[in-house]
Formats: structure tokens, sequence, C-alpha cells
């Protein structure tokens, strides 16, 4: 299964689970997002990401530059359970 089809399949579940009028909120505001252009910044598969610096969990700040003399770079985002 595609990536897009299984937030197909998650969107029509939650259409099901949500009140109408709350997910017609939800929706107008995904709309107004991609209206106001913020997706023009996304980056792109296959693109160069721009150097970044991030700190580790001890702290010490890691540049994406030191890391690329050592080889390739994979980032992973791990969006947690606030």
């Amino acid at each position: 299964m595609t990536l897009q089809a299984k937030l197909d399949e998650i969107k029509q579940g939650a259409i099901k689970m949500i009140p109408a009028d709350k997910f017609a909120v939800m929706e107008g505001a995904t709309k107004a997002l991609r209206a106001s252009g913020i997706l023009d910044g996304v980056i792109r598969v296959g693109a160069k990401l721009p150097p970044f610096a991030l700190a580790n969990q001890s702290g010490a700040v890691i540049r994406s530059e030191d890391l690329l003399q050592r080889g390739a770079i994979v980032l992973t985002v791990f969006r947690g359970h606030w």
C-alpha cells in the first residue's frame, strides 16, 4: 500500500468518527494552509537539505557538515506522543 493510499484510508476512517461540522472546520483549515503558499517551502524528495545543527540527547550540538564528512545522513522525524 502506498503512503497516499494509507493516508486516504485514515481520512475515510476519520470522516466516520469526527462530527461533520468539526470535520468541515478541519478541511477548511487545511485548504487555507494550502492556499497560503506554505507548501512552497517544503523540501521535496531528492532535494538537498540546507546545512543544519541539532542538539543530540546529551545536549551536544551536531552539525550536518561534520556528519557528511563521514558519509550520507539519514534523517528521520519522530512526532512522538505529546
